[in-house]
């Protein structure tokens, strides 16, 4: 039990870890391909340490959500980031490794910070705030569809269970319909990280901001767990969408060199996906605000269609 535990606190020190690396990988990736010298992919831990050692600047207006949203974004995934199965199936928490209290709790870090953007009273942190309830709205249920897609063919909506089954009886998990299901998971992704082509995380522009409206009051250390959550929840996404529909490599024992080797791969994986993500933002322009909505409406009906071919094809 003990070295259960030791290997649900390493995925999250290894998610907090590799986070900030993974999104400096992405903008060097990206810089490349526009032509770019870029920065270094250390820069984003960097700038948190710089912003760590600063005192954070409270609005006057400001209430108890404002103060408690930090905490809670990087709480919340920090535990999703421990209870997923990316290194062992043979994990403590997986029992409580549902999909739908992975996807809650994903939602609750949200809806913190989306309360934060409207506890400041300002024009653009009620404006990001409204926009992002709008985007999560319909994100959270297309990811609970395109995992629907495996589970139903498992028996089961435990991340461990589905894992499990993917490392050793894949003809009884996959099927044509896994590509429609990974297919909504991606675009869910993109718009639950704030990508292109839903948001662009490298704008300040009033009429197009969404996660760095909420985010404009935030100074010194606030900002700097506000930054270093998003980052973590990025990572735990594009964990999950290489976790679930890869899952070759995560350990099915808790052995130190099958753990050792899960998390290499792990790693691997997420520097794979950040890299195509790096190439799908140089070629994607970002979408109106207007139609925003259809593109999440056509990813939920890619999950809704996955998930009843699983059941006719189990």
């Amino acid at each position: 039990m003990s070295a259960g535990w030791a290997v649900a606190a390493a995925q999250a020190v290894l998610v907090a870890a590799v986070a900030p690396l993974l999104l400096g990988f992405t903008r060097a990736v990206r810089a490349r391909l526009e032509g770019r010298g870029g920065g270094r992919i250390a820069q984003p831990w960097r700038d948190l340490r710089k912003q760590f050692r600063k005192e954070p600047l409270i609005p006057a207006d400001a209430g108890v959500f404002f103060a408690a949203a930090p905490a809670v974004l990087t709480a919340t995934s920090l535990m999703v980031a421990a209870a997923v199965p990316y290194l062992s199936t043979q994990n403590p928490l997986a029992s409580s490794t549902d999909l739908i209290v992975v996807v809650g709790l994903l939602l609750l870090g949200t809806v913190a910070l989306a309360l934060a953007g409207l506890d400041t009273g300002t024009a653009f942190g009620g404006m990001g705030a409204s926009r992002e309830m709008t985007i999560a709205a319909l994100v959270e249920p297309t990811l609970l569809l395109s995992v629907f897609a495996l589970s139903t063919r498992v028996g089961s909506t435990n991340l461990s269970a589905i894992v499990a089954a993917g490392t050793t009886d894949q003809a009884r998990v996959f099927s044509p319909a896994s590509a429609l299901a990974a297919a909504a998971l991606a675009i869910a992704t993109l718009a639950e990280a704030g990508r292109l082509p839903v948001d662009n995380p490298a704008t300040h522009l009033e009429l197009t901001m969404v996660h760095e409206a909420m985010t404009l009051e935030y100074s010194g250390r606030d900002l700097a767990l506000v930054e270093w959550a998003s980052a973590m929840r990025l990572t735990i996404l594009l964990g999950l969408l290489a976790t679930v529909f890869v899952p070759w490599g995560v350990a099915t024992n808790l052995h130190p060199v099958a753990v050792a080797l899960a998390a290499a791969l792990f790693v691997a994986k997420l520097c794979v996906l950040s890299g195509l993500l790096a190439v799908a933002e140089v070629f994607t322009a970002k979408l109106r605000l207007f139609r925003v909505p259809e593109l999440l409406a056509g990813s939920f009906v890619l999950g809704l269609l996955a998930v009843i071919t699983s059941a006719v094809l189990a």
